[in-house]
């Protein structure tokens, strides 16, 4: 027994040197390391907006809350279009450049909601920073798969944790100025927001194109000769019209589109069913940021400071087991059953919140605590399986308009989940809990079929049947 305690010390010792080799020398190098730092100054400014634009609306610029909650859905509705515009975009010219003009963009429309003071000005002054917004996440997405190549899982595993830190720092910082409560500090706010965009895009100015551009692989494809009998290329078409997804000597075949047809998401049917059951993949976003808390304040008589204590508890936890985690999800085996252990954790999660309405305060405080500790474990196994699945799942030579689109599921989750929690499933009461639990996990266990099916995976093997999280 001592032997095996010292034997789980050795190796729990071992994971943390490796951790923090990985942050000294991330997946990418040079870029990878600045990449890492402008992503912690962007979302510190996100945690500015975050924490206070609701505020600045209200007391700023005066708007009711119906003008807000309109100013809002629309803009998340523009950002859905930010993702696949992005692909398109990186599929002409190289990410770099473009990454810096969504930072300058957003640098510009912040700017502008400073001096605008009416809804109609606002509208698409707000609405073009969240196209921005959206647009910026899939170009960092874009620039660390070519970057970091097959150590794209662990190199998303260390950016959701300097995300997570930024995000953080920038919610203290914003509570400062909120505990302060004039105009000027909520300006102030705004103002921080927006140079954050601006240092952003100075350290973006500071890497160097990735070597695995899409304009570099087109100019690839267009010099090879018609008819040469080259061999498949890793991620090109093959004989039968699918893709090869790794070199010759077993990596997973992807089905690409149909013969004769040019490399397309929009065409290509697999990969969107792939989206569309993604969307309900990304609920855990919600389910934190407003099932749980709306459901404490009006169906539970647990202490409304606890509030607060879920948001702590995910970022936390992100911080501290995001990169393990992603050690243990890596390839097409892994992150397909990541897929299965998503559904299993929101099923767990639904029933805890279903459960928290029927005890008393701390019954409900404990249950309500331990929803957050799942729902943060299903977004764990969420962002390490969704990014990875929507790489391996997309040709090479079209990845960049491939992720463009994947990029919407996110966007349509953040527009549709919130009005879908309050209207539907918590106006039913505990059962709209367990009926959502359930429906989130049936759905789990079609995209693990269809993504296993696509990649050609057949049993798991031994060595990566354990998902464990430590």
């Amino acid at each position: 027994m001592r032997r095996r305690e010292e034997g789980g010390r050795a190796r729990a010792r071992g994971e943390r040197r490796g951790l923090l080799a990985q942050l000294r020398d991330p997946p990418g190098g040079r870029n990878a390391r600045i990449m890492l730092l402008a992503l912690a100054v962007d979302r510190t400014g996100s945690g500015l907006w975050a924490a206070s634009s609701v505020l600045y609306l209200t007391f700023v610029t005066h708007l009711s809350a119906q003008q807000i909650g309109v100013l809002l859905g629309v803009a998340g509705v523009a950002g859905i279009a930010g993702s696949p515009l992005a692909g398109r975009l990186a599929g002409r010219f190289p990410v770099r450049p473009l990454l810096i003009g969504c930072h300058l963009l957003r640098l510009v429309t912040l700017v502008l909601v400073l001096v605008s003071t009416g809804f109609d000005a606002l509208l698409p002054v707000v609405a073009v920073t969240y196209l921005g917004d959206r647009a910026a996440k899939t170009l960092e997405m874009l620039f660390a798969t070519r970057a970091a190549g097959e150590r794209r899982a662990a190199y998303q595993a260390l950016s959701r944790s300097a995300a997570n830190a930024g995000y953080g720092v920038g919610a203290g910082i914003a509570a400062i100025g909120l505990a302060v409560g004039t105009t000027g500090a909520y300006r102030v706010l705004i103002l921080g927001n927006a140079l954050s965009f601006l240092v952003a895009a100075a350290l973006v100015w500071r890497t160097t194109e990735p070597e695995e551009s899409a304009v570099a692989a087109g100019a690839v494809a267009k010099a090879r000769p018609a008819g040469a009998d080259s061999g498949p290329v890793a991620g090109g078409p093959v004989a039968d019209g699918s893709v090869s997804g790794g070199p010759a000597s077993g990596g997973p075949v992807v089905e690409g589109p149909e013969p004769g047809r040019p490399a397309g998401p929009w065409r290509d049917r697999g990969y969107l069913r792939f989206v569309l059951l993604d969307i309900p993949m990304n609920l855990d976003d919600s389910v934190l940021a407003v099932g749980l808390p709306l459901w404490l304040v009006d169906r539970t008589s647990a202490p409304h400071a606890l509030v607060p204590a879920f948001l702590v508890l995910n970022t936390v936890l992100v911080v501290v087991l995001q990169l393990s985690v992603s050690r243990r999800a890596e390839g097409p085996h892994r992150a397909t059953r990541a897929v299965l252990l998503y559904g299993v954790l929101m099923f767990v999660c639904c029933g805890f919140l279903a459960v928290a309405a029927r005890g008393g305060s701390w019954t409900a405080g404990v249950v309500l605590l331990a929803a957050a500790l799942l729902v943060t474990l299903a977004e764990l196994m969420r962002s390490v399986s969704s990014w990875e699945l929507a790489v391996l799942l997309a040709p090479r030579e079209a990845r960049a308009a491939y992720l463009g689109v994947a990029g919407m599921s996110q966007s349509i989750q953040k527009s549709a989940g919130p009005p879908l929690l309050t209207g539907v499933v918590m106006a039913a009461g505990p059962a709209g809990w367990l009926v959502l639990g359930t429906a989130v996990a049936g759905l789990a266990v079609v995209q693990r079929r269809t993504c296993a099916r696509r990649l050609g995976l057949g049993p798991v093997r031994k060595e990566t049947a354990g998902l464990v999280i430590g």
